[in-house]
């Protein structure tokens, strides 16, 4: 009789994560088995042997037919549950595919991609001391900081063709599931037998995605988003996170890791690398590199030497003389594109706000719609002539008088991707438009209609962040920002590094060729530092600006945050406990600053109210103890926020 410490996959009780079981057998650490708890039967994963306890133990009622865990993945979830102050239970519902228990039938995996033709390129010098620099590092972390256009997909392929035979896997993390499919393609001409995984998948597919990667006998190539650390090879020397100062590395759901952090520590426990690639790396990133030693490696050039520089202008959104054909289309950009379709080519229009209009209201009275769970304005769709929450989804239909007054002087203010769409339309009737947004239907995604875009059979294109970065369109000419300081307004200590980073992954869709681009970047706030060095896309000026005022607002890289969410279904009850909480705070920890409580930013989602308590400290440390004490029940944890929206 042998006793383990087995973690089951549910939440038991809040203060223990193992419980103590017997088996006949001898179980490896990670070994996947099935435990009784009370009248259920949970899934498990054995942490460790353990002598005989003085009390009495259950036997583990059976061990799944899978090979144990590799022990580098055991060790990060674990780290993971301590670092972000997280139930193992919650972590390890994260790392794990749904359904290990369900019968299958034996199927080779759908993500499993056949061999293309292998394409062959030279590398140029910049590309080559990049893959130099990285093979030459020892294990840990590096940042490949490339221009847009440098390049950094070669490298990327070039170190996972020495990873492999080196007869280690890699894991390749992309920030979004419409970014997967240009990458694979690329990968696909190299590589055959690449393991693709993503949440669009069925829960089916996924598994057997997890289950090749664990029982695969050779290193393999895995490409997916965050979730895609936790797929279970037993050995990974080389870790690319691709363009990693994307906000969606930071999951927002408990737990709430960095992938950028679990990649450092997944890497530490296989003894390989980690390269995050990035032409805007994140500041505090960039900081933390520098400051431990950690190489940063530069890739300053076009992959194409015959790229020509675009052509680059700015609109001052407050001069109206500029608007006299459009209300929000200036005439140069009308122009621009006029000219731009006139030649078959591409053009790109970017704006980071979805919908028809972000307000509707009653011109009379001044009712404004608004949700009746989360208290926020309705955004207008009129394509479908609904008003949506975007933040639960709530739909209502358009008024046509006003609920308050019942005049019918409504209007709808603002501008949002399907009013560009829809104008666009109507002045450019001969165009094929497409529109990639958060409101796109599944068929109509970027992921959906690459090879649409790459061909450039779709003239204008229309979108949100989704289509600012990573995206290489040959046939692309001509681009447009319908607001670049749209963010700006936006009360948090990373808006303005996100404005910078949009615009200059937006500019950096052109200028990659030997043919002549233009770019018209149209602003309310033509001369502030965010959109004037974005569009520059001069880094090292922004990244001076930006530390700067970290330093003298007492934000990262300079302190460590814990922001702290209170949720009550009435108001009265939000304030008292938020309160009360930081009293606590205050009391028990006397050198840390709190901020708040103040309601959230969104202070009404989903039929509760939201107040936030923020706690900044220089040592990591006492928000972990803090964070220990805050309630089971009606609070967020998130420490290390991304945002404090």
């Amino acid at each position: 009789m042998t006793y383990y410490e087995v973690a089951p996959t549910k939440i038991v009780r809040v203060t223990s994560s193992v419980f103590t079981y017997h088996a006949d057998a001898v179980l490896a650490p990670g070994q996947l088995v099935t435990i009784p708890v009370g009248k259920q039967q949970l899934t498990g994963i054995v942490m460790r042997r353990v002598s005989k306890p003085a009390y009495e133990t259950k036997p583990v009622s059976s061990v799944l037919d899978y090979s144990p865990l590799p022990p580098a993945l055991l060790a990060t979830v674990s780290w993971m549950s301590e670092y972000y102050a997280t139930h193992l239970a919650t972590v390890l519902q994260t790392a794990l595919p749904r359904g290990l228990t369900t019968t299958r039938r034996t199927k080779p995996s759908s993500s499993s991609l056949p061999t293309r033709d292998r394409t062959h390129f030279l590398l140029n010098t910049s590309q080559n001391a990049a893959v130099t620099a990285v093979t030459a590092m020892t294990p840990g972390t590096a940042i490949m900081h490339g221009i847009t256009g440098s390049g950094k997909t070669a490298v990327y392929i070039e170190l996972a063709k020495q990873t492999l035979n080196a007869g280690k896997s890699v894991m390749v993390l992309v920030p979004e599931i419409a970014l997967t499919s240009q990458l694979v393609a690329e990968f696909q001409h190299h590589f055959s037998d690449i393991i693709l995984t993503h949440s669009k998948q069925t829960e089916s597919e996924r598994h057997r995605a997890w289950a090749a990667a664990l029982s695969s006998p050779t290193p393999r190539v895995i490409i997916g988003p965050r979730s895609a650390l936790f797929m279970p090879v037993t050995s990974i020397g080389l870790i690319v996170i691709d363009e990693a100062h994307e906000p969606s590395f930071k999951q927002d759901q408990s737990p709430r890791y960095s992938a950028l952090r679990v990649a450092s520590i997944l890497a530490k426990h296989h003894g390989g690398r980690v390269v995050q690639g990035s032409a805007t790396p994140l500041v505090s990133e960039y900081y933390l590199a520098k400051a431990a030693g950690r190489p940063i490696i530069e890739l300053p050039e076009k992959a194409r030497r015959d790229a020509v520089t675009p052509d680059i202008s700015v609109v001052d959104m407050t001069k109206k003389t500029l608007f006299t054909k459009h209300r929000f289309f200036s005439d140069s950009l009308l122009a621009q594109i006029a000219t731009s379709l006139s030649a078959n080519h591409q053009v790109l229009i970017f704006h980071n706000r979805r919908g028809s209009a972000s307000t509707t209201l009653c011109e009379n009275c001044g009712w404004s719609a608004i949700c009746p769970r989360c208290f926020v304005p309705f955004t207008l769709h009129g394509d479908t002539h609904q008003l949506i929450c975007h933040i639960c989804g709530t739909t209502e239909r358009v008024p046509t008088s006003c609920p308050e007054c019942a005049h019918t002087d409504i209007i709808h203010r603002g501008i949002g991707t399907k009013l560009v769409e829809s104008e666009l339309r109507r002045l450019f009737p001969q165009a094929s438009i497409a529109r990639f947004d958060g409101d796109t239907e599944n068929k109509q995604t970027v992921e959906q209609r690459y090879q649409a875009l790459y061909d450039g059979t779709i003239d204008i294109i229309v979108g949100t962040q989704v289509i600012a970065k990573g995206l290489d369109l040959p046939h692309l000419r001509t681009v447009g920002v319908i607001q670049a300081d749209a963010g700006l307004s936006l009360p948090d200590f990373v808006s303005a590094e996100r404005t910078f980073q949009l615009l200059s992954q937006v500019v950096g869709r052109v200028g990659r060729s030997s043919h002549p681009t233009h770019v018209i970047v149209q602003s309310y706030q033509p001369n502030t530092p965010a959109v004037t060095l974005g569009i520059q896309q001069d880094y090292a000026t922004f990244y001076d600006l930006t530390l700067a005022d970290r330093k003298r607002g007492h934000f990262p890289p300079f302190t460590y945050l814990l922001k702290l969410t209170c949720l009550y279904k009435t108001e009265a009850a939000a304030i008292r406990q938020s309160r009360a909480f930081a009293a606590r705070i205050r009391q028990e920890f006397s050198d840390v600053i709190i901020l708040g409580p103040t309601p959230a930013f969104y202070e009404r989602q989903h039929d509760t109210y939201r107040w936030q308590i923020v706690v900044r400290s220089s040592r990591r440390s006492q928000l972990l103890s803090i964070a220990a004490t805050v309630p089971a029940t009606h609070w967020h944890v998130d420490i290390d926020p991304a945002s404090l929206l």
